[in-house]
């Protein structure tokens, strides 16, 4: 330990390395975020559908996604999909890795926000469901004029402490080579001669981007609670 030089690391280095690798980070994670929510939501409502059609074999996926570590699903991704899949992509050849980790995290991650969508739908009372079915709604119209905007408020603290752990996640892409934070930091490492250095540094603009957003996500949930 007494050997560490964190000052190896300079702005020219940071926007090097580290930059590029940070803002895949975040895109993959808004991505990942909108893209879960969206499929998510679909999941939850087929479950909540009643009709086994839809309720099955939406079961089986959202348990299965959830019952497999993700750095599992992420290397089937990259490994088992034809390469040719991704030359249809603008500029796929050269980013297989991180095409593959978008399509990954969209996948793996609905299946948490379906449990979290699902939960949310559960959490109103049956009343309004009835009062909207008295006012002559469909169940359509039912989802997204009444239960799913109160859904969506309801579990916005947890969809944002579920993106929080998202972002924490795309770490794992390193393992397919993808340039995400985590991979800018070691690059850098290994390019000056100081990978302990390195890991160290990461793991501090983790907890910061991290902690952050965690503190901000407690006063968002206060907020809403005072409200209420």
């Amino acid at each position: 330990m007494g050997n560490l030089d964190l000052t190896f690391l300079n702005w020219d280095l940071i926007s090097k390395f580290v930059v590029n690798g940070f803002w895949f980070s975040v895109q993959l994670t808004f991505i990942a975020t909108i893209g879960g929510i969206i499929f998510g939501t679909i999941l939850a409502l087929m479950r909540l559908s009643g009709k086994a059609i839809l309720a099955y074999p939406a079961t089986f996926y959202v348990n299965g996604m959830r019952s497999i570590p993700l750095v599992m699903v992420i290397l089937w991704f990259f490994l088992l999909v034809p390469a040719v899949v991704y030359s249809y992509l603008p500029n796929g050849a050269n980013n297989r890795a991180e095409y593959s980790a978008i399509i990954t995290f969209v996948a793996f991650e609905a299946a948490y926000f379906s449990e979290i969508m699902r939960a949310g739908i559960q959490s109103i009372a049956r009343g309004q469901v009835y009062a909207g079915q008295a006012l002559g709604m469909t169940y359509a119209q039912n989802m997204r004029l009444v239960i799913l905007p109160q859904a969506f408020r309801n579990m916005l603290p947890v969809l944002l402490t579920q993106t929080i752990i998202l972002f924490q996640d795309t770490s794992l892409v390193y393992a397919i080579g993808a340039y995400d934070l985590l991979k800018g930091f070691v690059t850098a490492g290994k390019i000056y001669g100081r990978p302990e250095e390195a890991y160290l540094l990461a793991a501090i603009v983790y907890f910061a981007v991290c902690y952050s957003l965690s503190y901000l996500v407690k006063r968002l949930q206060a907020k809403i609670a005072i409200i209420r």
